[in-house]
């Protein structure tokens, strides 16, 4: 007998659903979590989830900054434990960056250990390393016990945390941030705390001031590694004005005299965020390239601080412009940018101002110090409600020690006896005997004297709006004072705010060294580039059925202008070309050139020199080489062609005729003057054709005659009555002898 049983069906609710509309639902989900959860700061406090909860399991650990240290292992295990469900290598990543003084303007973790440094280093594993908090956390977390945010449940639902913190400085623009979130990006500079307090202070006063005005208290960007500021005031302005733009920011760099004349420079002070240790690695690797030429060596002697020496070719080169040449070609300028998205106090991504950030940080300020006031009358009334009833028991007290002895309900008894509250009574029975002195009764009246007078002030608080953002300003200026370059140097700005640059007119060649090269392209369009000036009867390899096509003498400091059948001119500097050994590479690689498409002509680039171009429908014009010159791989765009039309020639201007021939074998002769001069176009009919196109074009001097080149040989042809004409003829057979491949050389 066989039994069959059916496997149970699927429980729950199952719904049958596109797959598109279920992927789409569940990435809004997950983009929606990157935003809120991960990437971008709120604007209230400038920290992420993670940050906060790191803060948060410091300040329940007492790891204050009075306090002894604890292993960051401790401080991982409570966040990722209770409030952070991540990795514990990113939490420790985050704290590690929390403590490390070039990575963020005012540290919030004190770290003791090896904690990385700017050459990129990493740090020691969390088990050797300890940490606390720093003045700084302390202020982001004043008030967090007093009701002065509100707090959510973490994620397993066992405990509470912060969703933002009370936090008492302008944390977002104090320390920046930065982050990726999924469509949008957050990046913050670091600011100056005691401009931005000033800026505060100022907006408390004049909530409607000016971005501009805030501009002149708030300059620019303090980064942590100094650095000077090189960006043009207006391009600055416009950037806090809009809340995006970007600030450049250079090294600080001085000479020290060596004696004899010569000198050398030595940097102190390197761009945010760039490690020394690369920075030296790209310098060597352009050293080796041959790329700075006005560079001999470079040493790092950086102990504590950053001393990068640089040592000049010769002591004629100018420090300035050896340094310019360092600013265009590494790291020591460095490029910021700054795009202030952020969260906004209903948790919706916002791009704001600096004029809205600060506003937004003090109406924080504002709800922080209204709720902490209500905390602070509400431990009050508890407080008077008792010590009234202490008082009321001082007043009776004989009849209070005898209702506590024989009564079996004391606390009902004392409630209905002297009219109490339930805690009143039960305070009263929870007295000590030592508390019946005779001084306790003094200290009891004291301390409720003076609660009366601080709720009345509280109230008075509670009832003024501009008694509040009087309080709130004074606290701003107690900030300032204390965390000002005065009270401690490491709070001193850092970053020197310059002036744009002038810019300094260096040769191009400037930064290559020049050495003679060959320049070799063959036919099927591999190129290379010999060392010096090779043999043009020596040999030369090729791969399999290539051959020569092209050989120009240049040198490494030189440009090599390509012109293509699809009307564009590509250019490629000769340094950038690959070696003679070998047999080089395709030119497609070099640049842009689509696969159906082939190179018609290669020069050097010069000055002041002029091309004549044609395609094979016959059109063509003059263009000069200054035009011609192309800026990227993609090429420029000069002579426009259409569907099968192709640019067929192209030859230097020298002379005062033209002669054009086609693959018709007819040629003509005509005044160069009848061919426009243009920068782009199609041009006009040069010579008209039946069959066929254009053969090939040039231009010589009519008294010298029309010379060709055919079997090796050159020959000349004096007398060229029957083939002169006008422009968009047809023309005439060519002299006997004349190449039967239609070209003149």
């Amino acid at each position: 007998m066989n039994v069959t049983t059916k496997s149970p069906g699927p429980t729950g609710d199952i719904r049958d659903t596109r797959l598109a509309d279920a992927i789409g639902e569940r990435y809004l989900s997950y983009a929606l979590s990157i935003i809120m959860s991960r990437s971008l700061p709120d604007v209230r406090d400038g920290l992420k989830p993670v940050h906060r909860r790191l803060l948060y399991a410091m300040r329940q650990l007492n790891l204050d900054p009075n306090q002894g240290f604890k292993k960051c292992a401790r401080v991982i295990g409570d966040v990722i434990g209770k409030y952070h469900p991540h990795g514990d290598q990113s939490v420790y990543n985050a704290l590690v960056r929390l403590a490390q003084e070039f990575s963020v303007r005012y540290p919030l973790v004190d770290g003791q250990g090896n904690f990385g440094n700017i050459d990129g280093d990493n740090p020691a594993a969390m088990r050797y390393t300890e940490a606390r908090m720093t003045a700084i956390a302390a202020a982001i977390l004043e008030g967090i016990d007093e009701d002065a945010v509100d707090f959510r449940e973490t994620y397993d639902g066992e405990d509470k945390e912060p969703i933002v913190m009370p936090s008492s400085i302008p944390n977002l623009l104090a320390n920046g941030a930065e982050g990726i979130a999924v469509g949008m990006a957050c990046s913050i500079p670091p600011h100056n705390l005691e401009e931005l307090c000033t800026a505060l202070m100022h907006l408390i006063k004049f909530p409607n001031a000016t971005n501009g005005k805030l501009i002149s208290m708030v300059p620019g960007p303090d980064f942590p590694t100094g650095g000077v500021l090189v960006e043009d005031k207006d391009v600055i302005e416009a950037a806090y004005k809009s809340g995006r733009g970007g600030f450049r920011v250079r090294a600080r760099w001085g000479i020290e005299k060596l004696g004899r004349g010569q000198y050398q420079i030595v940097i102190t002070e390197i761009p945010f965020q760039i490690q020394k240790s690369r920075l030296i690695e790209k310098i060597a690797e352009l050293l080796i390239a041959r790329k700075l030429p006005f560079l001999d060596d470079v040493r790092d002697e950086s102990a504590e601080d950053i001393r990068v020496v640089l040592e000049p070719k010769n002591r004629t080169i100018d420090p300035e412009l050896l340094m310019e040449q360092m600013f265009r070609l590494t790291d020591f300028e460095s490029r910021f940018s700054m795009n202030m998205n952020v969260l906004d106090s209903d948790h919706t991504p916002k791009v704001m101002n600096l004029h809205g950030v600060l506003t937004a940080f003090l109406d924080h300020r504002h709800v922080v110090l209204t709720r902490r006031t209500n905390f602070r009358l509400g431990k009050i009334n508890t407080r008077l409600e008792v010590l009234n009833g202490y008082l009321i028991a001082y007043l009776n007290l004989d009849e209070v020690i005898r209702i506590i002895r024989e009564e079996d309900s004391a606390k009902l008894a004392l409630i209905e006896t002297f009219n109490l509250s339930e805690n009143q009574a039960e305070a009263i029975l929870n007295m000590r005997l030592r508390s019946l002195r005779k001084l306790e009764e003094v200290g009891i009246k004291n301390e409720h004297d003076a609660l009366i007078k601080e709720r009345a002030a509280l109230n008075k608080l509670i009832k003024s709006k501009d008694l509040r953002w009087k309080t709130i300003s004074q606290q701003i200026s107690e900030t300032k004072k204390q965390f000002s370059g005065k009270a401690n140097l490491a709070y001193k700005r850092r970053t020197e705010i310059g002036s744009a640059p002038v810019v300094v007119n260096i040769p191009v060649d400037a930064f290559i060294e020049k050495e003679p090269v060959t320049i070799i392209f063959s036919e099927k369009g591999w190129i290379k580039a010999a060392k010096g000036h090779v043999d043009l009867t020596a040999e030369v390899k090729y791969k399999d059925g290539d051959r020569e096509k092209y050989i120009l003498y240049a040198e490494t400091t030189d440009k090599i202008l390509f012109f293509s059948t699809n009307g564009r001119f590509y250019t490629v500097s000769c340094d950038k070309l690959p070696g003679g050994r070998g047999f080089g590479e395709p030119v497609r690689l070099i640049i842009d050139l689509e696969n159906d498409h082939d190179i018609v002509g290669l020069f050097i680039y010069k000055p002041e020199i002029k091309y004549l171009l044609a395609s094979n429908s016959g059109r063509g014009f003059i263009v000069k080489s200054e035009d011609v010159v192309a800026q990227t791989r993609g090429g420029k765009q000069i002579l426009n062609v259409k569907g099968d039309d192709e640019a067929a020639a192209i030859c230097r201007v020298e002379g005062d005729s033209i002669a054009v021939i086609g693959e018709n074998r007819k040629l003509l002769l005509f005044s160069i003057d009848e061919v426009p001069e243009m920068t782009k176009g199609r041009g006009v009919i040069m010579q008209r054709y039946k069959d066929g196109g254009l053969g090939d074009i040039k231009t010589f001097n009519k008294e010298d005659g029309l010379s060709w080149k055919t079997g090796g040989k050159t020959r000349t042809e004096s007398d060229l009555m029957a083939w002169e004409g006008r422009r968009a003829q047809a023309g005439r057979l060519p002299p006997k002898g004349f190449s039967r491949s239609n070209k003149f050389s």
